[in-house]
């Protein structure tokens, strides 16, 4: 699709191809093995400018759009998952619904470091017992004195223990179902009463801290709430729509890596005289690897510009996700079965990036729940 994009796009996707090639890449495992969450490659990446793509210049953001940001995405999660994860949670899930529902004054108080790059932001809707049913969220936040008083734990909240800024779902009136869910910005550096209670030990993306945190009577002043008191679930809805075209870019980048690495250990490796490539299983395999990753950033880049032209994409954003996801999950393996027992060692890239793609089919909502949007979307 190289030949649609414009040339702005192109220049900054190339720009931080060129960063993770000879930035990422070399370290990609070894933060890996380390569980090390990389803080100098993300000051980096403000120094390029790209820790707030979509969002304005007014507040520090550069101006992009969600096709430019899915292009970015997508490259970090071609050299490592664990980045590209940390990124898109930054970007879609932190910064983009303050920008989208934040007042003027929440927008430079807060928007505005996390489009710099002068910290990471979160966002933490899952809970301990409610995962894909949003709608038995345990965490509450009732008034006190001129603001709010936050209780409740959060579970599986992607960069938590690193954020500057965490948006937090917490319900104000029980007895309204999901129209009584608001959102809330916490402070993780300052609040009194937040605390990360767990980093959890994963099958992949490791370099990318997944917490549980907890609140106990955590107070927020009137000006933390995001928006309006129990706008929280259409909020969501809305962020959704744009964390699955990340999640989908994302998917694209690990497949994209783990394909690049396959190519070229078939066209290395030679067995019976000549490079494995030539042989029609291997062949056919890349080429049906090819066609997945084609399939996915095709619906990626698709989603990415109805979204960009204001038009609902709930449809396109879930097909998206769901196609991207499962192709990763699948090429990554069959990079990891083209170099055969070396695929298996972590001394090459292909089990990291089938590790790291699981995750693509499980978080903001799963398989399951993109056939059950899709479905809905159809009339179905």
């Amino acid at each position: 699709m190289d030949f649609e994009l414009p040339d702005e796009h192109r220049m900054i996707r190339d720009t931080v191809r060129e960063f993770c090639v000879a930035e990422i890449e070399p370290i990609a495992q070894e933060i890996e093995d380390d569980h090390r969450f990389p803080a100098g490659v993300f000051d980096q990446l403000a120094d390029l400018d790209v820790m707030g793509v979509p969002v304005s210049e007014t507040y520090g953001g550069l101006g992009g759009d969600q096709l430019m940001y899915a292009l970015v995405t997508e490259e970090l999660g071609r050299v490592s998952g664990s980045i590209g994860l940390s990124y898109a949670a930054h970007v879609s899930l932190a910064s983009k619904p303050i920008e989208l529902f934040g007042t003027d004054e929440q927008k430079e108080r807060w928007l505005r470091p996390l489009a710099e790059g002068e910290y990471l932001g979160g966002w933490a809707l899952t809970e301990p017992e409610s995962g894909s049913d949003a709608s038995n969220m345990a965490t509450a936040a009732t008034p006190e004195g001129d603001g709010w008083v936050l209780s409740g734990t959060k579970q599986f909240i992607t960069n938590a223990s690193v954020a500057g800024s965490i948006l937090v779902k917490a319900v104000t009136d029980p007895d309204a179902g999901y129209d009584g869910i608001s959102t809330f910005i916490v402070d993780p550096r300052a609040d009194d009463g937040f605390e990360v209670t767990a980093e959890w030990e994963k099958m992949g993306l490791n370099a990318s801290p997944t917490c549980e945190i907890v609140f106990d009577d955590c107070y927020l002043p009137a000006e933390r709430l995001l928006g309006e008191e129990g706008a929280g679930w259409e909020q969501t809805k809305k962020t959704l729509e744009g964390g699955r075209i990340s999640i989908a870019a994302l998917s694209t980048g690990l497949a994209q890596g783990a394909f690049d690495h396959a190519r070229e250990y078939a066209g290395e490796r030679e067995q019976f005289g000549q490079p494995i490539a030539e042989f029609d299983a291997i062949r056919d395999t890349l080429v049906d690897m090819h066609r997945k990753i084609e399939r996915s950033r095709l619906l990626t880049h698709r989603a990415a510009s109805q979204y960009d032209r204001g038009r609902s994409v709930t449809r396109e954003s879930a097909l998206a996700k769901l196609e991207a996801s499962e192709s990763a999950r699948e090429v990554a393996e069959k990079s990891v079965q083209v170099l055969g027992g070396y695929g298996y060692t972590t001394d090459f890239a292909p089990q990291r990036f089938y590790r790291d793609a699981k995750l693509m089919e499980i978080g903001e909502g799963t398989s399951e729940i993109q056939h059950l949007v899709i479905g809905r979307e159809l009339g179905l």
